[in-house]
């Protein structure tokens, strides 16, 4: 039991005693009387198997047993009923058994049969039957005379008592595991009925030496943090930063540590066990029952393996551990829940920092490494923010200095551009595209390859640093030697595969007896020989395992379906550049000149919508579909089966949110064609060409509008609302069920309130979105320096908006260990490589920084920018229009063009190979990809090198594990000696109980009997050492 309930158990217990006395005389009076009715049930049933026919083949014995026990009568051993709830008690809130001291550490919930003409009195032992009886005896009113509604009924009930039956035998294995149970039907949450699950000692201590638990000793040691300056500077460090510390009670720096050492019954001498109700907290408690919920089997009832296959067939409809208490009330009592929420839940705190040992000490360790990587994450954000609006502020700084886009903006220059389009556009001016050539600026500077450099070397410095930290929390949180209890949980085979495994085996089984047939010859040795199979096939599952070829139809399927996927991708993108071509020679042929003067944006602002609108929707069914996929594999374990779902939804997700982004950097302009000789889609579509400042500002756009959208309806919106939106359909459903008027003045307890949240569906979803984040981030980075801008304001809301989610309206999760983020790691180190080398390519192909650097070295005659913008297009003659294709209204520019220009790098048309393309073409092009070895090799060391340079693990703590290894060695030699020290002094005790003995006895015939007699005492007393 944890600190916060101690004052809380006690005043319950003064109302539980007298709840017990009362309780007592039930338990006596219905405890006489179920052994006479469970031997006569008993009888009753052994009559009814012996007397089924023998001609009956293929009978499931789990689905008659189940008919027929409808009137059985549950033992006082079998569940211990809970009683009528006073509402005057304290000790009601649900935390608690009735009698007010067993603490709940689990619950289990299920559906119930509630009519509303027979209302269920307040459960008691000795009931059942009676209410059995009426059930069967007594019909529904109104129902009697339609056979179709008595046939559903039957059907109904079938189900219902086969599920019983599964509930009941699951339960009697929980009771022989050492479990406490009590059942609660009569509560407010209508329908639905509590199974509460109490622990005891002697189990929590059986189950954390199974699972190889470290849990605090007695000895205590020093914790040097780094030498003298480096223990000043920490201490002066975090006096500065002591207001963005949250308000807790062990924020101090501890100078001591308890040495751990996994929980072992023989040695709990070395534990501090002077609180037993505090040693183990609720979240440990709560882990050991769900592994003990998980393993225990069902196996009569159609083999369900743990709690996990009985939640899948619906004989549990949920599972849960429960919350220490109330958090939003501000008369509850204080618990972890409370000041999780006031602390660390609150938007008012979004400026401190996580109490990350609380979360962990919650919520467990693999939410809390989550957290602990989100702020890390979130905190290395800041200085690439910083660099980012410096980069951005430097375009800003420097866009009136800029050459070429002066050039572009200088109306002076007279420079006819060929038509965008056929026949509805006409020839332009240059210098209309001004806006655009200045905005490119902002983004397309020398400082932004700086600023890709500088993120590739800061993605690398983020893995270390997560890693240094990581090794903190591993050791703080007693985590340095968990690999032993990662491979023994890796080896424990899910439900579901156990379950295709007793499949295959029951096949080979039946094959076996189909060659080799085996005659019966006693209508009783037919279920004998059931039960005899079922269990062969149980131990069959031993030695059988899925093979590639039991999963081969599956991998085939996971293959197409994901190439179907990306193919279907890619159709959508295609599909919305169709849209782009075909509106923008829509909106051409408009009369009005407002429309055809924003062509340009239109288009582009509407298909960024349409690409954000088809993310959005594709991103969900992705998810679905990945989930699926997965479990059609059947991994053996849960490690297995995680790690695949997140490969193949990373993948789609991937692929679906950077596609659009894709065609923008670095195919968008690169298939056109030149006036005269256009590339068309279907014959009729001609292809879009970049704006006059190149892609880089439409590829920025691009990536802003759907980042941002990305994060704010999905991230944000999608997690506040969908929660909201399905606490208020369950809200109404409730509303619309007829409650009788006696439940509406109960009160909800602890488990009812915690049954109406949201169930946790896994870190996955919360880890998926800040991957792509983190692509958006890294990967086009040279192309919106303000993109680790956007998601560090994103993230500081997503850890206040998550912290509220997990503490106020999820059920409390599982809380399962772990030592790193696992393949989300190799996952970032994915992305931050893939990051150097498409920086390397926007750099080089979508942005003009090579084309400038070749023009300034090459053939500047200045050596300045001057005459750039004219290098970079060619000359077309007018008169080489294929017909067709020439624009209507020639002279809208009120002179007659003959020859107009196209941005590309080819020989005019009065040179011999007129419309070729030039040598200027081929140098621009071996340096960009010059450029590209250079910049992604250069990076690339230098990321490495970084990796050298920093080492994993801290000095500091590498010394204080080898100092814990040291310090549990001695302590075991020191307990040796002691031990042997011991033996030694009853030898010696016995040795001069010898001598005395021989020297008080003179007489030689009672000498051998003395020898005799101290002889065997010193042999007892070493037995008993």
């Amino acid at each position: 039991m944890d600190k916060n309930g101690t004052d809380h158990q006690k005043t319950c217990q003064d109302n539980g005693s007298r709840r017990a006395r009362r309780g007592n005389s039930i338990h006596t009076i219905s405890g006489v009387v179920l052994d006479e009715l469970q031997k006569a049930s008993m009888m009753k049933r052994n009559e009814k198997y012996g007397s089924l026919p023998l001609r009956e083949k293929q009978v499931d014995i789990i689905k008659i047993k189940a008919i027929e026990d409808i009137g059985y009568v549950q033992t006082d051993a079998m569940i211990l009923n809970s009683l009528v709830p006073e509402q005057d008690s304290s000790c009601q809130q649900g935390l608690y058994f009735q009698d007010g001291s067993r603490r709940v550490d689990y619950i289990l919930t299920y559906h119930i049969k509630k009519s509303g003409a027979f209302r269920k009195q307040p459960t008691r032992h000795g009931d059942n039957a009676s209410k059995s009886s009426t059930k069967k005896d007594q019909p529904l009113p109104m129902k009697k005379n339609d056979p179709e509604i008595g046939e559903q009924d039957l059907s109904m009930d079938y189900h219902e008592d086969d599920k019983r039956f599964r509930r009941e035998e699951f339960e009697g294995n929980l009771l022989e595991a050492g479990l406490e149970l009590e059942k609660d039907e009569d509560t407010k949450t209508y329908g639905i009925g509590f199974v509460k699950i109490h622990a005891p000692w002697n189990v929590l201590c059986r189950e954390a030496e199974f699972m190889k638990l470290k849990m605090p000793t007695k000895k205590v040691y020093e914790v040097n943090h780094g030498n003298n300056f480096v223990e000043k500077i920490n201490t002066f460090i975090h006096k500065i930063t002591e207001p963005l510390h949250p308000n807790l009670e062990e924020k101090r720096i501890s100078s001591v540590k308890h040495l751990s050492y996994p929980f072992s019954r023989e040695k709990q001498h070395l534990f501090d066990l002077s609180d037993k109700d505090s040693f183990f907290d609720s979240k440990t408690r709560s882990t050991i029952v769900y592994e003990i919920l998980k393993r225990i089997a069902c196996t009569k009832a159609k083999y369900s393996m743990g709690i996990t296959n009985l939640l899948a067939n619906g004989v549990y409809n949920a599972a849960y551990p429960l919350h220490d208490g109330d958090c939003e009330s501000e008369n509850a009592e204080p618990n972890d829940r409370k000041l999780l929420y006031e602390e660390w839940a609150s938007y008012s705190v979004f400026y401190k920092y996580q109490p990350i040992d609380l979360i962990r000490k919650y919520f467990g360790e693999k939410i809390g490494l989550y957290f602990a990587w989100l702020g890390v994450y979130t905190q290395m954000l800041i200085p690439a923010s910083l660099v980012g609006i410096i980069v951005f502020l430097y375009g800003c700084a420097t866009v009136d200095d800029n050459i070429p886009s002066m050039e572009m903006c200088d109306s002076r220059i007279n420079i006819t551009m060929c038509p965008l389009c056929d026949r509805t556009c006409s020839y332009w001016k240059l210098s209309t595209a001004c806006a655009t050539a200045r905005a490119s600026h902002l983004f397309d500077n020398p400082a932004t390859v700086f600023f890709s450099i500088f993120m590739a070397l800061w993605a690398a410095m983020f893995m270390e640093h997560w890693k240094r930290r990581q090794m903190r929390l591993n050791y703080k949180w007693d985590l340095t030697g968990f690999e032993e209890e990662e491979e023994a949980v890796k080896d424990h085979p899910r439900a579901e595969y156990e379950s295709r495994v007793m499949k295959k085996s029951m096949k080979k089984e039946h094959r076996k007896r189909k060659k080799h047939p085996e005659v019966v010859n006693e209508g009783t040795n037919k279920w004998k020989q059931t039960v005899e199979t079922a269990m062969a096939g149980v131990k069959l599952t031993e030695k059988e395992k899925l093979t590639w070829r039991d999963r081969f139809p599956a991998y085939m399927t996971n293959a197409v379906m994901i190439l179907f996927m990306i193919g279907l991708t890619f159709a959508i993108v295609f599909g919305v550049i169709l849209y782009r071509i075909s509106t923008a020679a829509a909106l051409a042929m408009s009369s009005s000149p407002s429309t055809k003067s924003n062509v340009r944006v239109t288009v582009m602002a509407t298909a960024v919508i349409i690409n954000l609108v088809v993310i959005l929707v594709l991103d969900e069914l992705y998810g679905y579909i990945a989930r699926w996929l997965t479990l059609i594999e059947v991994p053996k374990t849960d490690k297995s089966f995680e790690e695949r779902l997140i490969f193949k939804a990373f993948v789609l997700k991937f692929v679906n949110a950077f596609t659009p982004i894709m065609y923008v950097a670095f195919f968008k302009g690169r298939f056109v064609g030149r006036p005269g000789n256009y590339v068309y889609a279907f014959q009729s579509f001609r292809m879009e060409e970049c704006a006059p400042g190149g892609c880089l500002m439409e590829l920025c756009i691009q990536l802003s509008i759907i980042m941002l959208g990305k994060q704010l309806i999905q991230n944000n919106l999608f997690e506040i609302g969908i929660p909201k939106l399905k606490k208020l359909i369950r809200y109404f459903k409730s509303k619309r069920t007829s409650v009788p008027e006696e439940e509406h003045d109960k009160k909800l307890q602890r488990y009812e309130v915690d049954y109406y949240l949201e169930p946790f569906a896994g870190l996955t979803p919360e880890y998926m979105e800040m991957m792509i984040q983190f692509g958006f981030v890294t990967l086009f980075v040279a192309s919106f320096p303000l993109a680790p801008l956007f998601a560090l304001l994103n993230n500081i809301i997503e850890i206040r908006l998550d912290a509220k989610k997990f503490v106020a309206e999820l059920r409390r999760p599982v809380a399962a260990r772990a030592k790193d983020i696992g393949i989300w790691y190799n996952i970032l180190r994915v992305v931050a490589k893939l990051a150097v080398i498409i920086n390397a390519f926007v750099i080089a192909f979508t942005s003009d920084f090579i084309p400038r650097l070749v023009y300034l070295y090459m053939y500047s005659t200045d050596g300045s920018m001057h005459g750039f913008i004219n290098h970079t297009l060619s000359y077309f003659n007018v008169s080489d229009f294929k017909s067709g294709t020439e624009p209507i209204e020639p002279m809208q520019l009120g002179y007659k063009v003959e020859i107009c220009r196209f941005k590309d790098y080819r020989e005019p048309p009065w040179s011999l190979n007129g419309y070729d393309i030039s040598k200027q073409f081929w140098a621009v092009l071996a340096a960009r990809l010059a450029f590209v070895i250079v910049f992604q090799n250069l990076v690339m060391i230098m990321s490495d090198f970084v990796d050298w340079m920093i080492p994993d693990i801290p000095k500091d703590i590498s010394v204080q594990i080898h100092k814990e290894k040291v310090l549990m060695v001695e302590l075991f030699l020191k307990e040796e000696r002691g031990k042997l020290q011991m033996l030694e002094n009853l030898i010696a005790r016995g040795k001069e109980a010898k001598s005395m003995e021989n020297c008080n006895n003179h007489s030689p015939i009672n000498r051998p009997q003395s020898h005799k007699k101290s002889s065997a005492s010193l042999h007892s007393q070493n037995i008993d050492v």
